[in-house]
């Protein structure tokens, strides 16, 4: 048997139940032997193997090509990762795990709004005390590209090993850059967040290595996750109606595609049921469009757990990227 795909996914904490949850509503569930297991399967899935790992290695192994796939915050992906938009394939936000990196300094700095005002602050302390700004963070690569992007360079960076937003009072550091999902933990320790601080907002990704070796067995279970992820997510705002007595189909679907056009009709041309897919917030609309275009017979509304659509854009985007690289 070929080598499998292998996908890393959180092996702890609220991100692993959130990912061992979409996979499990995307109808590819995670198994496990047992607690201790570092390894599992995908249900249904033949030929790939899930590896569980920390969240802050998965990066490393898409890197290195040592993980096919892989779940984990955008975040330490970019953090973690030399040149990630050359390695490694933002496949899809999962809507979990968010978290804003931002710089946040003392609530005490009234003057200070934005990174040009850190400039100032910068040039006052070298000029009081004769050293750098220092800067706590454990994102030591994300602060130095975004300070570039801002002309800001007078600065030293204290690497944080514990909780960095305690710096500041302690005297280790006079600002900080680090994640927030609400902001109480900052306001607590008595710091804001710069007008313009947000270096990035982040959520976990669904991310391809781009340097690992695809062979036709990996690229099989590729399209078999990734059709079945797609079809689910896609299903997630659609409702389905069932309805008869429409009359002419022709006229109906050229006016769907006027007044509805992220709906889909499947017409059934033997004159029985027909199908029509629709935006849960276009409900209401293509019902109206449906009673005005003749529809004498109920309209019956479902949600539907899986859509295949013809072409998997994702799928189809990422196997580009593979292949120049080859």
């Amino acid at each position: 048997m070929s080598a499998p795909l292998i996908i890393a996914v959180p092996s702890k904490g609220r991100i692993q139940e959130e990912c061992s949850t979409f996979f499990a509503r995307s109808g590819v569930a995670i198994s496990k032997g047992n607690a201790r297991d570092y390894t599992g399967r995908l249900r249904g899935v033949a030929n790939a193997e899930v590896l569980f790992l920390s969240a802050s290695e998965i990066p490393t192994v898409l890197d290195s090509g040592q993980a096919h796939l892989g779940v984990t915050g955008e975040d330490v992906i970019r953090e973690r990762t030399a040149d990630p938009d050359a390695t490694v394939s933002l496949l899809m936000p999962l809507g979990f795990g968010k978290a804003d990196l931002v710089v946040a300094v003392p609530r005490a700095w009234i003057d200070v709004a934005t990174m040009t005002d850190l400039e100032e602050v910068a040039g006052d302390i070298r000029a009081r005390h004769h050293r750098h700004m220092r800067v706590a963070t454990k994102y030591i690569r994300l602060t130095r590209q975004f300070f570039a992007t801002h002309g800001l360079a007078d600065y030293r960076i204290v690497e944080s090993a514990g909780a960095t937003e305690g710096a500041p009072a302690s005297g280790q550091a006079d600002i900080i850059v680090d994640i927030t999902t609400t902001g109480a933990t900052l306001a607590a320790n008595n710091l804001k967040v710069l007008a313009d601080g947000v270096i990035l907002k982040s959520q976990a990704q669904l991310a391809a290595s781009l340097s690992a070796e695809w062979s036709a067995s990996a690229r099989a279970a590729l399209r078999h996750i990734l059709d079945m992820v797609m079809a689910s997510e896609g299903a997630r705002t659609k409702v389905v109606l069932r309805f008869t007595g429409a009359g002419k189909i022709a006229p109906l679907a050229a006016k769907i595609a006027a007044d509805l056009p992220r709906a889909e009709l499947q017409p059934n041309l033997s004159g029985s049921e027909q199908v029509l897919y629709c935006e849960s917030g276009d409900l209401y609309a293509a019902v109206a469009l449906l009673r005005a275009s003749g529809v004498s017979g109920s309209i019956r509304s479902a949600q539907a757990d899986y859509i295949f659509a013809q072409d998997n854009v994702v799928l189809d985007g990422l196997l580009k990227r593979i292949d120049a690289r080859r």
